[in-house]
């Protein structure tokens, strides 16, 4: 085994060729792995529900499920890679989404479709972060402190980015060339990807040594991390009720939240009600949402300029706002059009809807952590991602059972609304860090 080149006498991490090579290869096919069976159960999931007799209110429900799972568990086990380690924690979620995939496989009613959205939503709170610890964790132990792990870390987004897309466009096209109940080929696609991820895990996730814990104290932490859940939860609240700005910046997730939910659960019925077909619908929502990933990646790159161009990151991030609102309204107005009018229409919309929220995405991020001390960012970092599930429940629960009775184009024009409501959270919004907020 190499020893750390940190270590060695005289070495220096400037002297060592392209440092953590190894390492970030690793963590970029293991971040490709780990969302690639969501890419590729994406666009059948909610017309395979569909076909097999679920209807929009229990679709929705599905929906909630996955995520009320993941609120519950997002920070419990957040904590258990710290406890357990990074490799078991991963290597669970691989075999929790094995489950829940070929349940939803299996699936003909609406239990078993529950069953498998809380399955998914457990190991998706699971693989929420053991992979980039294990990465730092690794590149630290092999070069010290002053690694570099920005090379790393942007190979693992671009590599979770491209399994989307390309799980995306392989999950609508396979039913096309499946005669044998295609809408559940992508999902048991899904499933195997997952059996590959866990294989890669216990293989490339080769773990530094720590601090040994026994098994007393490695429960004595596991309890802390339990009980510390609710305290967590308090304290971001306590800390959004304390400091108005940041409750506001907080807010604007939960909308967010709620638009992605209506937009991911509506729009794969409405193409295939275009396409005649649900394969077929399945085929164009791959196309659509892969335009959007394509949109999303665009959008995070021009947020910089577009905050110099409008004189400020919250100018620019309400303005990204009201675009994106006016993106969901046209998204709404589209369902007057049939055909392949409606399909080239939904895809232009995706573009422009997708590029104006990750600008706006990425600039409140960074309101956000310039309001934020570092020693509170990881808890309002946690009720930001509870605030994002939060809205997406909010819709499953509401917008989308209410699409069933008014149909999906007045949903849509409802959720536009609700955007550019969140757009007057920016208004007279202060920048820069807070006061010292109250303990």
């Amino acid at each position: 085994m190499d020893e750390p080149v940190a270590d060695e006498p005289g070495g220096s991490l400037a002297g060592t060729p392209r440092p953590g090579m190894r390492e970030y290869g690793r963590y970029a096919a293991i971040e490709f792995l780990t969302w690639l069976p969501t890419g590729l159960m994406l666009a059948p999931m909610v017309l395979l529900m569909s076909a097999r007799g679920l209807d929009i209110a229990e679709v929705g429900m599905v929906g909630a499920a996955y995520s009320v799972t993941i609120v519950v568990l997002e920070l419990p086990t957040g904590g258990l890679a710290d406890v357990l380690g990074r490799r078991p924690v991963l290597a669970a979620s691989a075999v929790v989404s094995v489950a829940g995939l070929v349940m939803m496989a299996l699936a003909h009613s609406v239990w078993p479709f529950l069953v498998a959205s809380v399955l998914k939503g457990v190991a998706r709170a699971l693989s929420s972060g053991p992979a980039q610890a294990w990465y730092v964790d690794s590149l630290h132990a092999r070069y010290g402190p002053a690694a570099d792990l920005k090379p790393g870390l942007a190979a693992g987004n671009v590599a979770g980015a491209a399994a989307l897309a390309v799980g995306t466009l392989a999950g609508g096209l396979l039913p096309l060339a499946v005669r044998r109940d295609p809408l559940a080929a992508p999902v048991w696609a899904g499933a195997g990807a997952a059996l590959v991820l866990l294989v890669a895990v216990l293989v490339l996730m080769r773990e530094p040594v720590r601090a040994r814990r026994g098994p007393g104290r490695a429960a004595a932490r596991l309890a802390e991390v339990v009980r510390d859940v609710p305290v967590t939860i308090v304290a971001g609240i306590r800390l959004g009720l304390a400091d108005r700005v940041l409750g506001r910046l907080l807010l604007l997730a939960a909308g967010a939240g709620v638009m992605l939910n209506g937009i991911e659960m509506l729009t794969p019925g409405r193409l295939g009600a275009l396409t005649g077909e649900a394969e077929t619908g399945g085929a164009a929502y791959a196309f659509v949402t892969f335009a959007g990933f394509a949109a999303n990646a665009l959008g995070s790159s021009l947020a910089p300029p577009v905050a110099r161009l409008l004189r400020g990151s919250v100018r620019a991030a309400a303005s990204a706002t009201v675009v994106t609102a006016a993106a969901v309204a046209a998204l709404a107005a589209s369902t007057a059009l049939r055909g392949a009018a409606g399909i080239v229409a939904t895809a232009a919309i995706y573009v422009l809807l997708f590029t104006a929220l990750a600008v706006a995405s990425l600039l409140r991020s960074e309101l956000l952590h310039q309001r934020v001390a570092a020693d509170r960012r990881a808890t309002v970092m946690s009720v930001d991602s509870l605030q994002l599930q939060f809205g997406g429940t909010l819709s499953s629960l509401c917008l989308v059972p209410l699409s069933g009775v008014a149909g999906v184009g007045p949903v849509w024009a409802l959720t536009a609304v609700v955007v550019l409501a969140s757009a007057l959270l920016y208004v007279r919004l202060p920048v820069g860090p807070a006061p010292r907020h109250p303990q």
